[in-house]
């Protein structure tokens, strides 16, 4: 089975979520689907249906969920070394060289890429340009814009 990277921010947020839609979506939804059903015939019971889509998807995202934690490879970066290397995990300051704006990511998972919370996934054009990249170095990224380049000011490990 293939593993997936996975910060333990991100799985302590996924197994969370599960414990969420287990103790408290779940039995809500069979509440309502029993509810719904004391209301009479199913045929054209709105309520029922709407309970049961619902039920479905709670179903599913706690199917998928679990799938993806089974299938993580969980990687705590605050017990690895500092090398000055950009490696999964990391956040990174770099520096656009032309235009001298900073910026600062933290290369996660896909799942766990959210580009308000400067977090990028390690498969992104930005990420796979610094991974492997030490302090110091420029990474070339190729945008739609044209190619970037960034320096790498700092790799921190928390």
């Amino acid at each position: 089975m293939t593993k997936f990277p996975m910060t333990v921010q991100g799985a302590r947020a996924l197994e969370d979520e599960l414990k969420i839609l287990k103790t408290e979506r779940r039995p809500a939804i069979t509440e309502a689907i029993a509810t719904a059903r004391e209301l009479g015939d199913l045929k054209e019971n709105a309520e029922y249906h709407a309970a049961r889509e619902q039920q479905g998807m709670v179903e599913a995202r706690i199917r998928d969920i679990e799938g993806r934690l089974s299938a993580a490879q969980i990687i705590d970066i605050s017990t690895i070394p500092h090398s000055g290397k950009v490696i999964f995990g990391t956040t990174v300051d770099i520096e656009n060289v032309e235009t001298g704006e900073e910026l600062t990511y933290q290369i996660v998972g896909e799942d766990e890429a959210d580009i308000k919370l400067s977090k990028i996934s390690v498969t992104s054009p930005i990420a796979r340009a610094l991974v492997g990249k030490m302090e110091g170095d420029v990474a070339v990224v190729q945008t739609p814009g044209g190619v970037v380049e960034y320096e790498i000011l700092e790799v921190k490990h928390i």
